[in-house]
């Protein structure tokens, strides 16, 4: 039974760093793509700048320094722009990637003895984190359900995407009913977690993308206009 675990360990090492690059990929391209293009228009504006003013260098510096406020201030604004369901997805995978990255540090540091907080531990029992995941996840959901305020809602789903988080990270555990978190076994929460991550940053960045088709076609006059005609 040995040789064939082993074999398989490669196969589990390479679905891993492939979730994790495709969960960077995709929630790194929106943050990527809307810098390199206010970069380019800073650069621009500078280069309609009285010459010898600023060197290639220094041109380059400050294009990357205000493009980075301006990708702040645009992120800003179009969060508070945003679709309710936008807005929700966007707390959803915030509060996900908080918790698992939180979660995944502590424990680690807990491991290695330099976090500063130790294992929580009720009568003798260590709790695990997927515990308060899930009483976070059911509660925060369960207020989102009985509210009638999209404001709420969109508030609400940042503590649900940390249960989630929480309760992910934990994966291996819940269906082994065994302590597997640093075996081979307890990968498979880490790509449960980053598939979770991949697939809610994808879909935040095709909601984008069909966003802006329904602007551009709606400009053009081929579908008509959410509001109706004026």
């Amino acid at each position: 039974m040995i040789g064939p675990l082993r074999r398989n360990e490669p196969r589990r090492d390479r679905l891993t760093l492939g979730l994790a690059g495709l969960a960077l990929a995709s929630a790194g391209t929106v943050v990527a793509g809307e810098l390199v293009r206010l970069a380019r228009r800073r650069s621009r504006e500078a280069e309609r700048q009285p010459e010898g003013v600023l060197d290639s260098a220094e041109l380059a510096i400050a294009a990357a320094g205000g493009a980075a406020q301006d990708t702040v201030a645009v992120a800003l604004e179009a969060y508070d722009a945003a679709p309710h369901h936008e807005a929700v997805l966007f707390n959803l995978l915030g509060g996900f990637l908080g918790a698992f990255g939180l979660v995944r540090v502590s424990t680690h540091g807990i491991r290695s003895g330099w976090w500063p907080f130790g294992n929580v531990r009720v009568g003798g029992r260590h709790i695990h984190h997927f515990v308060p995941g899930i009483l976070l996840a059911f509660g925060s959901g369960a207020a989102a359900l009985t509210t009638r305020s999209e404001r709420l809602e969109t508030a609400l789903a940042f503590p649900f995407g940390a249960g989630i988080g929480l309760t992910f990270d934990e994966a291996a555990l819940l269906l082994d009913l065994e302590d597997v978190y640093w075996t081979r076994k307890g990968l498979l929460s880490v790509q449960l977690s980053l598939g979770l991550a991949a697939i809610l940053s994808s879909t935040i960045l095709a909601l984008r993308m069909l966003r802006r088709g329904e602007r551009q076609v709606e400009a053009a006059g081929l579908i008509p206009s959410p509001s109706g005609p004026a």
